[in-house]
């Protein structure tokens, strides 16, 4: 291994709709000039940043990669492209042993490759450093709106939704916020539909996809609450019949779960230590709620959000309920929110689920929620997600492209960071993650 070799950025080929890039051209264009890293970017018909811009750069557009020891992409590689020895960074999607990557996951230790996975650059508090997800609550958001929009329309209920595109149809975030502060002009005039007030929007989550969904709600008139005043507020009338803003509120760990033992107290490092000793409470909100927006991180150990059980219960009782749309923008099918049963894709990213006989139909026609169900959100915005990820990858990059990968895992001289993230080391697994075996034999 050259500790001199370029790095490549190869192009992203896993659907249509991927157009982002790990280093945009502007940084790129630092490595070049302050640390003498030469680096070839694959010809790509998809990407949202021109050859062009890389080539003004400094960098040289090529096919083959195979010069470079050091491949840095966004999404996964598919196996017959993989190459002996090289060192991969993408999103491995591995790190929950599921199933489908299982085969990408041999494929790398077989060929004594090192694999280094996003999700893992982690500080000292185990706080993600390189990430989209704000992107993801943007593009989610933008797109749960537009969800809402269409299934009003389809109610025959006039609503301020109805001109709002996706994400994607918009030239850029700006463009995007511009539409959605029309909208949000009209609601300030009173022109929200009475059968819709209040309306209520519910955010699990405090993190970074929540952050950014939340930030689209500044393009419109807002009133947060908490969820403990959820009752209060539709037992004011004046309130309740709201037709010039929306209520927003915000549901912590607290607010959606509770310990199994009664009078226990709720401890939020108990909770996710020993997530078994606690139940969801989260039914008891989701009546009060028109749009609910998901953006919590879910393994099977913790409790649902929301179960397929519960909406059956619900429908039945009342035929139309509040609840129109979820924005599933952390997408874990079957999952936290249990009704998400598939991922969608960009171009068609939603579908009704129908608790009465749980049929699932693409759109958004139907007796049922909404559901927003797509996995790559942060594709709908590609330049601006891609500014952003690559400014938090950057001060990486010089110590990856020039790393020693030939010495031990023990030696190799690495931050902290970077060896959290280091999911196969010289085709073996490292420390942190040797539970993958188990995936890896079934």
């Amino acid at each position: 291994m050259s500790l001199n070799s370029p790095i490549g950025l190869r192009r992203e080929d896993k659907n249509p709709w991927e157009r982002r890039v790990p280093i945009i051209p502007e940084h790129a264009a630092g490595l070049i000039k302050d640390h003498g890293i030469e680096i070839l970017v694959q010809k790509s018909d998809l990407r949202a940043i021109t050859a062009e811009e890389y080539v003004r750069a400094g960098a040289k557009i090529t096919e083959d990669l195979s010069a470079c020891d050091t491949i840095f992409a966004v999404k996964e590689i598919p196996i017959r492209l993989l190459q002996k020895g090289k060192t991969y960074i993408f999103f491995s999607h591995t790190i929950k042993g599921q199933s489908h990557n299982m085969p990408l996951l041999r494929k790398l230790m077989e060929l004594g490759c090192q694999l280094i996975d996003y999700e893992k650059m982690v500080d000292e508090k185990g706080r993600r450093l390189v990430f989209f997800g704000k992107y993801a609550g943007l593009a989610g958001m933008i797109d749960t709106f537009w969800a809402l929009g269409r299934r009003l329309d389809y109610e025959k209920t006039s609503n301020p939704f109805d001109t709002i595109k996706r994400a994607l149809d918009y030239p850029s975030l700006e463009a995007a916020e511009l539409a959605l502060a029309e909208a949000g002009k009209k609601i300030a005039a009173g022109a929200l539909n009475g059968a819709l007030a209040p309306l209520v929007i519910g955010f699990t989550g405090y993190g970074h996809v929540s952050q950014g969904a939340q930030m689209i709600l500044r393009q419109f008139p807002v009133e947060e609450i908490k969820p403990e005043e959820l009752p209060a507020l539709f037992q004011d009338p004046k309130r309740a019949a709201a037709k010039n803003r929306i209520f927003k509120v915000v549901f912590r760990e607290e607010d959606m779960v509770e310990p199994v033992s009664p009078g226990q107290p709720f401890e939020l490092q108990d909770y996710y230590q020993h997530p078994e000793k606690y139940r969801s409470r989260f039914d008891k909100y989701i009546p009060y709620l028109t749009v609910l927006v998901n953006g919590i991180y879910w393994e099977a150990k913790y409790p649902r959000l929301v179960t397929n059980k519960y909406l059956k219960e619900l429908y039945t009782k009342t035929p139309q309920p509040r609840l129109r749309a979820i924005g599933d923008i952390s997408c874990d099918v079957d999952g936290a929110i249990e009704c998400n049963v598939k991922s969608m894709d960009i171009g068609n990213p939603v579908f009704v689920y129908e608790p009465l006989t749980g049929v699932v139909k693409d759109g958004c026609e139907g007796t049922g929620p909404v559901i927003l169900a797509v996995d790559n959100l942060p594709a709908e915005l590609p330049r601006e997600s891609s500014r952003e990820f690559s400014s938090a990858l950057l001060p990486f990059v010089p110590e990856i492209a020039k790393a020693d990968m030939s010495v031990s895992f023990s030696d190799c001289r690495l931050s902290d960071p970077i060896k959290k993230a280091m999911i196969v080391y010289q085709g073996k697994l490292t420390p942190g993650y040797r539970y993958l075996e188990k995936f890896l034999k079934e």
